[in-house]
């Protein structure tokens, strides 16, 4: 620990603090800070203030020598009194609290303080406060309002952060600017073909698309696909060829319902009066079944069938359930014709009740079939509970 520390411990130290935060001390006065010292910040006051009598920064560092001076004069042997100015950024924001800091630490670096007397101009108190509160207490604070009352300065200062917010931020300065700005361009191009009587419908025109634009979210969901589109990635090999499946089994259940209905109302002698189509409803059930089956048939099993490779690839024993399941779908394509010719001829009925009885049969091999691979291929297929659970709910 040095001599000074060792001392501070014992003695009342006091530093009248001036901040400067828009570092109008370098900018106008040319002066470097931090500024140490009555004579010093004498000096810089009156430089700044030669330079420009109406900035304030200028009276703030006056008034801490004031300060600096009364308490001089009633200083008491065990007080040591000092002071100083210090400076931001003309950028403000982050890199004038930034500077503020790193002077405000070799400041203390050199004169150990106590306490501080904090002196500004008013308008950055709220900022400055608790950079300085942070690392030494601070006992009074000194608001020095010169140039303009402190709340139409304030005012102004809120004026002018949201006006660089409208011109610099793109979110508020395509609607401030950019649409208010094509309206002009498009007056301009108009007066200039003797055309302004067509003015007030562009207008319309463009606002109305701006607010639909807007109010149903088309911005925001191009933005969206875009952002997909450029980070889109596709998915592994197994997922694709299932979607491939799946699009192509759905197309190919579409086209069989519409072949369905062709077969049914191309059939002759149909009825013009709603009445009699309750009576042959069962036939033209039975014609739309016949129609429509092939196609559907083969369009269940494609999706099936993405579906296992999907899971073979994956080593999921859902497979195996799902190789019975288009043994099953095969075998109800023959179902499916034996219940047309039932409702179109009722007097057939037998080759439906074969062809459910030889189904029942299938679905029991197909399940006995798919347990003695189960067993006999146990490690190809991943041994966690949950499929072995889920395999035996199926």
């Amino acid at each position: 620990m040095s001599k000074e520390e060792t001392a501070a411990k014992g003695q009342k130290r006091t530093l009248i603090l001036c901040v400067d935060r828009d570092g109008d001390l370098g900018i106008k006065g040319g002066i470097k800070t931090p500024v140490v010292g009555r004579g010093e910040n004498l000096n810089a006051a009156v430089s700044l203030a030669l330079r420009d009598p109406e900035e304030p920064d200028a009276n703030a560092i006056f008034e801490a020598v004031r300060v600096f001076d009364h308490l001089q004069s009633e200083v008491k042997s065990e007080e040591v009194l000092e002071v100083a100015t210090i400076s931001g950024s003309e950028l403000g924001g982050v890199e004038a609290d930034r500077k503020i800091v790193s002077e405000l630490n070799e400041l203390l670096g050199s004169f150990i303080a106590n306490e501080v007397i904090l002196v500004t101009d008013g308008y950055s108190d709220e900022t400055v406060l608790p950079l300085v509160q942070s690392r030494v207490p601070v006992s009074s604070v000194r608001r020095i309002v010169v140039k303009h009352s402190e709340s139409i300065e304030e005012t102004a200062a809120l004026f002018t952060r949201y006006l660089k917010m409208i011109m610099e931020n793109p979110r508020y300065s395509r609607i401030a600017l950019g649409l208010p700005g094509l309206l002009f361009l498009i007056l301009g191009v108009l007066s200039i073909f003797n055309m302004l009587y067509y003015y007030w419908i562009a207008f319309i025109f463009v606002v109305s698309v701006f607010m639909l634009i807007k109010g149903f979210g088309v911005d925001k969901a191009a933005k969206n696909f875009a952002h997909w589109v450029r980070e889109y990635s596709p998915p592994p090999l197994q997922v694709q060829i299932s979607n491939y499946s799946a699009v192509a089994g759905a197309l190919c259940i579409g086209v069989s319902v519409y072949l369905g209905w062709n077969m049914a109302v191309t059939q002759p002698g149909l009825p013009t009066d709603l009445a009699d189509w309750f009576s042959i409803l069962p036939q033209f059930t039975g014609y739309f079944i016949k129609g429509a089956m092939d196609l559907m048939v083969i369009g269940v099993i494609l999706v099936l069938l993405g579906r296992a490779m999907r899971w073979y690839f994956e080593h999921d024993v859902k497979l195996l359930r799902n190789a019975a399941l288009i043994v099953s779908v095969g075998w109800f394509r023959q179902i499916l014709d034996a219940t047309s010719d039932v409702l179109i001829n009722p007097a057939v009925y037998e080759r439906l009740i074969f062809s459910i009885i030889i189904g029942i049969l299938i679905g029991i091999a197909s399940i006995l079939v798919v347990l003695v691979i189960h067993r006999s291929a146990r490690e190809f297929f991943q041994k966690t509970g949950e499929q072995v659970e889920d395999f035996g709910e199926g």
